[in-house]
């Protein structure tokens, strides 16, 4: 169910609601690139679990419109004026990959609005050195080194082909564990994900050039500390594209935070795990 909100500033948000329609509230933050409708394919798991999947565009993404020099902190602001508009008081939040910054500094900045959280296959705080060591040179550290936000565009683009044609067949091989394989050999989960990829290219490699420069310089605007809910970081162990380092950093740093690790699980196949770790999460909120 796609909707279009409107910032205080006029800019769009999209977002995509699935699962349970009085179910517990989940803001998603998707991976970069994404979109809204990245935990589509969840529709059905959500539903069961009584849980309300809400997909949120970050700008430059999907229906939302782009907005340059944004930083982790203004996205946090659009995702609880997406909560306010829904009339939602309390919720969890799911972070994927690049998204599992914001669903922390949602837990850290609005502690007594965040219910739980699953930091899914997420990178680590970008200002710890051993962690920003293992993220792909041109996919990230062309982006973070590039001189002005044109060419940190440039170089997203190129990484990833206009519209993301090089995240397709041959070119997103290496980077795939074998259990990421066996997930996208299963209709139920490529169906939703390529019905879904062009909303992550609305406005080419805009958004995830602006992830990155968001990211770039560390979690500098939210302190981790701060965190109360129960948060569990998610990951695989065979993850090639962002490092099992990275989670133990996190878990590491969130105060409480329960390390999960699956063994042979790559960045995509351990999103199997997200409906029943927010469950379980819930459980203890």
């Amino acid at each position: 169910m796609d909707r279009v909100l409107r910032a205080d500033d006029g800019r769009s948000i999209g977002i995509a609601e699935f699962g349970a329609v009085d179910g517990t509230a989940v803001l998603w933050c998707h991976g970069g690139p994404g979109s809204r409708l990245s935990p589509a394919w969840l529709d059905a798991a959500a539903a069961e679990a009584g849980l309300r999947l809400i997909g949120v565009d970050r700008p430059g993404y999907g229906l939302s419109t782009p907005m340059p020099g944004r930083t982790i902190l203004s996205v946090v602001a659009d995702m609880l004026d997406v909560a306010d508009q829904l009339s939602i008081d309390r919720f969890a939040t799911v972070g994927v990959s690049t998204g599992g910054a914001y669903a922390l500094a949602l837990a850290a900045l609005a502690p007594a609005r965040v219910l739980g959280v699953v930091a899914c296959c997420s990178m680590t705080d970008m200002s710890w050195a051993p962690g920003r060591a293992t993220m792909s040179p041109p996919h990230a550290h062309a982006v973070w080194d590039a001189p002005d936000r044109d060419a940190a565009i440039a170089a997203a683009t190129d990484a990833h082909g206009e519209n993301g044609s090089k995240m397709l067949g041959a070119g997103i091989a290496p980077a795939l564990a074998d259990l990421d394989r066996e997930l996208m050999a299963d209709p139920a989960w490529m169906g939703p994900a390529m019905d879904g990829f062009p909303q992550m290219f609305t406005f080419g490699l805009e958004g995830y050039a602006d992830d990155r420069i968001a990211d770039g310089p560390g979690w500098i605007e939210f302190d981790v500390a701060r965190v109360r809910c129960p948060v569990v970081v998610l990951h695989g162990t065979e993850d090639k594209m962002v490092d099992v380092i990275h989670p133990r950093h996190t878990a590491a740093i969130v105060p409480g935070a329960e390390l999960d690790l699956h063994e042979g699980h790559g960045h995509f196949s351990i999103e199997a795990f997200v409906i029943p770790t927010v469950s379980s999460v819930l459980s203890r909120a």
